[in-house]
């Protein structure tokens, strides 16, 4: 049976870091969790589990994930986001791949839970996560705030039914705060590669956003958080824009 190590990295998450930390058991043979100096109870959380407790100040979701995942031990790595868990079924289905390992990364479904609804469509589900591999092949790579876990390009990979379960934003406040965040990154790095937006994607993008999430993607099935979610994904689109046009006009 191989062995696994959990890496997690936290950031003031004590409303989720024990349900992360408690679908671990009986899965992680050790959980390496890496804090960013948070200042809630996250640290007093982690000291009842059987963590490796570890401090670093951030830089960006990519190196502090690959900071963590040196501190492992073992070379087979489940990397899970505080406010994520294992469902009972991933669970079951990662023991078995535990007993006979045949890829060298593993993909999961991540199923978003928004304001207390199970989210089903919207773009958001099946949303697939490469998040069990061999860190000898491959580590995580990316800008600011979209990390992304880059393979060997021999690498096999092999799927496991089950949810990893995400509990994204329990209110609407906190998405639309997240979103103004985000937007801000997502401009200053299109800003840097010198790429200019114009009236067409101000006026256009966030209505081609709403009506892929909506329509296309079938958020309608999502009832009334369907469309808050596709509404504020073409607010995120329109933030984007108008942002990258201030920059440039204040150059």
């Amino acid at each position: 049976m191989i062995k696994i190590s959990a890496a997690i990295i936290t950031y003031n998450e004590e409303k989720n870091i024990e349900r992360c930390l408690s679908s671990l058991d009986g899965i992680a043979d050790e959980i390496v969790v890496l804090d960013s100096n948070s200042t809630d109870n996250t640290q007093n959380i982690c000291s009842k589990f059987n963590v490796l407790f570890f401090e670093r100040a951030f830089t960006d979701y990519s190196d502090q994930k690959n900071s963590a995942i040196d501190k492992c031990n073992h070379d087979i790595i489940l990397s899970l986001d505080a406010d994520e868990e294992l469902s009972d079924e991933l669970r079951k289905n990662i023991i078995r791949i535990k007993n006979n390992w045949e890829y060298d990364a593993y993909v999961f479904n991540r199923m978003t839970n928004y304001c207390g609804k199970w989210i089903k469509h919207t773009g958001w589900y099946p949303d697939k996560q490469l998040r069990l591999w061999d860190k000898r092949m491959g580590m995580w790579n990316g800008a600011k705030i979209h990390e992304k876990l880059e393979l060997n390009k021999d690498a096999k990979i092999g799927k496991a039914k089950g949810d990893i379960l995400h509990y994204s934003f329990y209110t609407i406040h906190q998405h639309i705060a997240q979103i103004n965040k985000f937007s801000e990154l997502k401009a200053e790095t299109q800003f840097k590669k010198g790429k200019k937006t114009n009236c067409f994607k101000i006026v256009f993008s966030p209505a081609i956003k709403f009506f892929k999430h909506f329509i296309l993607k079938r958020g309608f099935l999502d009832g009334y958080y369907g469309f808050v979610i596709s509404i504020n994904s073409a607010h995120s689109a329109f933030l984007k824009q108008i942002k990258i046009r201030e920059k440039f006009n204040e150059r």
